[in-house]
């Protein structure tokens, strides 16, 4: 296991939005850390009120957005219009195109949340969108998938071979996680402290989890939330 220290990440700050990269994107750079198997990018974003990201295009490239607090307002050009909130998992498939803007739905409230990039199976995709929402108590002490290559169980179709989940970890909770041969995994905490095995991991850690057949998540905060990513 590798450990990707939340201080350690790369950071922008432009006043309307303070950012952290944990893989190179933007302006920083580090080829150190140029992504993860098909996880291409992951930024912890705070937008303040009022403010956000302007109409930009993408192309073929899976991006999925995680709200941990406030509102974020998503705009699209293929008819999409929607409000993220915490507990929604939004997935977007830029494919051969799209523009799109997110702005901070609130004029008094900032909001946080997380910008995730995934390298897609192959180009070429018809853009397309795609929210679900996901209950505390799905989430509440189980791993909870919400983003997978086929959508089962009520998740997000992802384009990839990805399998994404979410926990959240009073004191005390534990959950367990197997790694099968040939796969990787990165995890992701998001809110609250935990440990891995012996290693005690905050917000904005991450760990790029390799050749290991089980590993487990134990919540040592009042509350404890975490992404993990299983990856080809």
């Amino acid at each position: 296991m590798k450990i990707r220290y939340g201080g350690d990440r790369g950071t922008a700050n432009f006043g309307w939005l303070d950012s952290r990269h944990t893989f190179s994107f933007g302006g920083y750079y580090d080829p150190e850390h140029m992504g993860f198997s098909s996880l291409r990018v992951l930024n912890e974003d705070r937008v303040q009120p009022g403010r956000g990201f302007g109409t930009h295009p993408h192309r073929d490239m899976e991006i999925i957005s995680y709200v941990l607090s406030g509102a974020l307002e998503h705009r699209d050009s293929i008819g999409n219009g929607s409000t993220i909130r915490p507990g929604d998992v939004q997935r977007m498939s830029a494919g051969t195109g799209i523009l799109h803007s997110e702005f901070n739905a609130s004029q008094t409230d900032p909001v946080h949340f997380l910008q995730i990039w995934i390298v897609p199976d192959r180009p070429g995709l018809r853009p397309s969108y795609e929210q679900k929402t996901f209950s505390e108590a799905e989430k509440r002490g189980k791993l909870q998938l919400v983003g997978s290559p086929d959508g089962r169980d009520g998740s997000v179709r992802i384009h990839q071979d990805v399998n994404l989940y979410v926990s959240s970890l009073k004191y005390g909770e534990t959950v367990s996680y197997s790694v099968l041969p040939g796969r990787v995994a990165w995890v992701q905490i998001v809110r609250g402290s935990l440990m891995l095995g012996d290693r005690n991991l905050t917000a904005g850690d991450g760990v790029a989890v390799h050749e290991t057949d089980v590993f487990t998540l134990a919540g040592t905060s009042d509350t404890a939330e975490v992404l993990i990513f299983d990856l080809p």
